[in-house]
């Protein structure tokens, strides 16, 4: 397995976050791109992250980082550097000369990788989080397991997707409204499958084929906003326990 590294920093936690590579993109339902006009959510998703997780300093990962859109606010808020994973080369190096441009070239790293096959040393990991990523993942258990492996006794995981709790609450409710629309119009069935997979009992289990022992499911998924503590979304948080193991091994994960 051949790895391309573009270093800035040191790292100590990693966050899996939601990039949409060229080729996910392809699959995404028609009208998605509309949401682009209204105000960006990864700030909101750094703030719950940090909140819930409260990580340690360490090295900390942006899996699926995309261009680092919350890679680059995690840095700003915690001063932590950041290593982005993503299989997408150029989407990261466009991240990473983004990083420079802001004085941020000494915290923050690249490297070129997927979730289910993570570059990364056993227990070496000190937080996790992803936001959109997962339901991109070729095998979500398998990246789970992937996460929990990399992890360090301690260390923990904040991956889904969502607009954080702190979101305007005029931009959720048009948020929601436009999904809710779409899922009866011309691309209704590839929106019901978008809504599917931001389902909090689909994501329960994703955590149960990959053994997760202890984890917590919280929000109501892509269309509600009815959860104090992300808002609107689906988010997966868990802890490594000292030396613990996922407690399904197989390779399709189920207990």
């Amino acid at each position: 397995m051949h790895i391309r590294m573009s270093a800035i920093g040191t790292a100590a936690c990693i966050v899996l976050l939601s990039s949409i590579a060229v080729a996910q993109e392809s699959n995404a339902p028609k009208g998605i791109e509309n949401e682009q006009s209204l105000p960006g959510r990864h700030l909101y998703v750094v703030q719950d992250a940090l909140r819930l997780c409260k990580p340690t300093k360490g090295f900390w990962v942006d899996l699926g980082a995309g261009k680092g859109q919350v890679a680059i606010p995690l840095v700003e808020a915690s001063g932590n550097p950041v290593m982005m994973v993503d299989p997408n080369k150029e989407a990261i190096t466009e991240g990473l000369e983004l990083a420079r441009k802001k004085g941020m070239a000494d915290r923050l790293f690249a490297v070129i990788g997927r979730a289910e096959e993570l570059p990364l040393a056993d227990n070496s990991v000190a937080f996790v989080v992803s936001r959109g990523s997962i339901f991109f993942w070729d095998n979500p258990a398998k990246g789970l397991r992937e996460v929990h492996r990399v992890l360090r006794p301690g260390g923990k995981a904040f991956i889904g997707g969502g607009a954080g709790s702190g979101y305007p609450k005029w931009a959720v409710e048009k948020l929601i409204q436009e999904r809710t629309a779409q899922m009866q119009g011309e691309d209704a069935e590839k929106w019901k499958r978008f809504v599917e997979l931001r389902h909090p009992e689909q994501m329960k289990k994703w955590a149960e084929e990959a053994g997760l022992s202890e984890y917590e499911v919280m929000g109501k998924g892509a269309i509600s906003a009815d959860d104090d503590k992300v808002g609107q979304g689906v988010w997966l948080m868990f802890e490594k326990k000292t030396h613990s193991k996922p407690s399904s091994q197989t390779e399709g994960g189920v207990r």
